[in-house]
């Protein structure tokens, strides 16, 4: 069964609490949701004016929330970038308590990823060595808790193909696998149809966004990621290899979670297109 969902932060622009999402999920009958977690304190998400959760709020009395909305995790992010320095000291550390928090809610992934740029200090060989041992800590006690932790193509090693499988076998597990996003894969210069086609059998989880044509002519090939589209989805230049994507999950058989990863002002059109074309290809959903 594939399932739908969307990460909160379409809504960081409209300063939205995690609670007015789960609203919006119930009122247009979306069971699953994805959120960043919040290693810490900040006055803007105490406020009520940032869509995330914090680490520090019981999982147990938030999943007994969710509940009555009818909404539960996808995933959480918990992608602060493994790649350079710091990653071990500060990445490790909140990617370890993350897992033990989405066991605690019920969350069966965690996602992950490197950064943007070719980290400073340090050689493409010691950052992928970095990486090795970090994620060899990590899904040791991903396994512990039974949790998946995804990597996310997102970055300047992760959107490269052959950099993406060389980290999925930094640890040979079933709990160490791939979050295939659409739109990073596509604003990265790559063919997000042949991306996903090489991974396919280690995705758990799938970002959908699409990308404005103005956004490809100004980015495409120059970046590795976007944190989300201000278009539709199926509105951009990317309708066409999402279609395509949708098709190779049918055909493999494929089950799992679409999050969508758009602004929130256009997130209902997206809904609805996604809902449509899902039909229209024969793929059940929820």
């Amino acid at each position: 069964m594939i399932t739908i969902g969307f990460h909160t932060d379409a809504f960081n622009g409209a300063y939205w609490s995690f609670d007015k999402c789960l609203e919006w999920a119930q009122q247009n009958r979306v069971h699953h949701i994805e959120c960043g977690l919040i290693d810490g304190v900040s006055w803007i998400h105490g406020l009520g004016y940032q869509p995330h959760v914090a680490l520090y709020e019981d999982p147990v009395l938030l999943r007994r929330k969710m509940d009555r909305y009818g909404v539960r995790f996808s995933q959480v992010d918990a992608a602060y970038p493994l790649s350079g320095e710091d990653g071990p000291t500060r990445g490790v550390p909140y990617v370890l308590k993350s897992i033990a928090w989405a066991a605690q809610i019920g969350c069966p992934c965690v996602d992950t990823t490197d950064g943007l740029h070719a980290p400073e200090g340090l050689d493409l060989k010691e950052a992928m060595e970095l990486m090795r041992r970090s994620y060899r800590q990590i899904v040791r006690v991903a396994e512990a808790h039974e949790v998946i932790v995804n990597i996310e193509p997102h970055g300047f090693f992760t959107t490269n193909p052959d950099a993406m499988a060389e980290m999925l076998n930094f640890v040979h597990s079933p709990f160490l696998r791939m979050n295939m996003d659409t739109g990073n894969t596509f604003i990265a210069g790559r063919d997000p149809v042949a991306f996903l086609e090489q991974f396919l059998d280690r995705v758990s989880h799938v970002h959908i966004k699409d990308v404005s044509q103005s956004l490809a002519d100004a980015l495409r090939g120059g970046s590795t990621g976007i944190a989300l589209s201000h278009c539709a989805i199926g509105e951009g230049v990317n309708a066409g290899p999402i279609v395509e994507c949708l098709k190779r999950l049918r055909d493999s058989q494929w089950s799992g979670n679409l999050s969508i990863e758009c602004d929130g002002t256009v997130i209902a059109d997206s809904l609805s297109w996604l809902r449509r074309t899902l039909d229209e290809l024969g793929m059940p959903h929820d």
